[in-house]
């Protein structure tokens, strides 16, 4: 399982050079957000808590991207925010991933009862309002990193329990499989031999969409109050940023509520862009090519 995994990998990483200049472009920009984050304490200058400067110091100087309104410098808030947006990204995404992969190989094998109550399950979790609902148990939850994890990826198992069942379904009918079960293989053998290697792919491809799913979110709830106040995560640089009075009638959006906004868009917007690009080398049917 594990060598098949990462053959997949290795041939994803050799077909990105297939990708569009759009993909080319978007997977640098995470690579970049990913150095940015790891090496956050020795490119930010100053503290990313602590006053450093002026109060709205604009871009120049020893801040190369001003200060918000306590002189705390952005460059450092924007550094060690990437960090956030990432743990909270891949955590949901992870979660999401493998407890709806579980639940979608249970479903599309087992059929009967239980996949058509899984299957009610999901119907009725795509149709809930799922933004309003996040804000609610966010706010019942408490403001922490790890409560955010917890209810965005109870709101986005759903997408890969879905296409986990349908590949499932496909699977469980093909002769080598059945030729398996005739020599006595159990649910867990066919799982872990057969269904994961051939599942990953798809899983691992939407993965990437819950990741930008995710961080959008959590920017969303931070930006509403409801985030970890200590993170300082890009969405909660924006809330500050909106709550400041006067905050439009003055220059100092140009600098303090622009440049948070413009990593998370650029992050989200990459996220998108390597997520078409891996789709398209994964399902044949999109006329890319195929890495399984």
């Amino acid at each position: 399982m594990l060598s098949r995994i990462t053959e997949l990998l290795l041939k994803a990483a050799n077909g990105a050079r297939d990708f569009s200049l759009p993909g080319k472009i978007s997977l640098l920009t995470i690579l970049l957000i990913l150095l940015l984050a790891l090496l956050a304490p020795y490119i930010a200058i100053h503290s990313h808590q602590i006053s450093s400067g002026p109060p709205l110091l604009p871009p120049g100087g020893g801040h190369p991207l001003g200060t918000d309104e306590l002189g705390i410098d952005l460059w450092a808030q924007i550094c060690y925010g990437s960090r956030v947006s990432l743990l909270v990204g891949l955590g949901t995404a992870f979660l999401a991933a493998l407890g709806g992969g579980l639940v979608g190989i249970v479903a599309g094998y087992l059929g009967g009862w239980p996949d058509k109550v899984i299957m009610r399950l999901i119907d009725i979790m795509i149709v809930l309002p799922d933004f309003p609902l996040m804000i609610v148990l966010a706010a019942f939850l408490g403001p922490s990193l790890l409560n955010i994890i917890i209810v965005l990826a109870f709101f986005s198992w759903v997408f890969p329990a879905r296409i986990t069942r349908s590949q499932v379904l496909m699977l469980k009918q093909q002769s080598y499989v059945k030729s398996a079960e005739t020599y006595g293989a159990g649910a867990w053998y066919l799982m872990w031999k057969h269904f994961l290697p051939e599942v990953f792919p798809l899983v691992a491809v939407n993965m990437i969409r819950l990741t930008g799913r995710a961080i959008i979110s959590e920017a969303g709830l931070s930006f509403l109050g409801l985030g970890d106040p200590t993170s300082k995560s890009w969405g909660l640089i924006i809330h500050h940023a909106t709550s400041f009075r006067g905050i439009y009638f003055t220059g100092f959006w140009k600098w303090w509520l622009l440049y948070p906004w413009l990593a998370l868009m650029l992050m989200v917007i990459s996220l998108a862009f390597v997520s078409r690009e891996l789709e398209r080398m994964a399902d044949p049917r999109l006329g890319g090519r195929r890495f399984v």
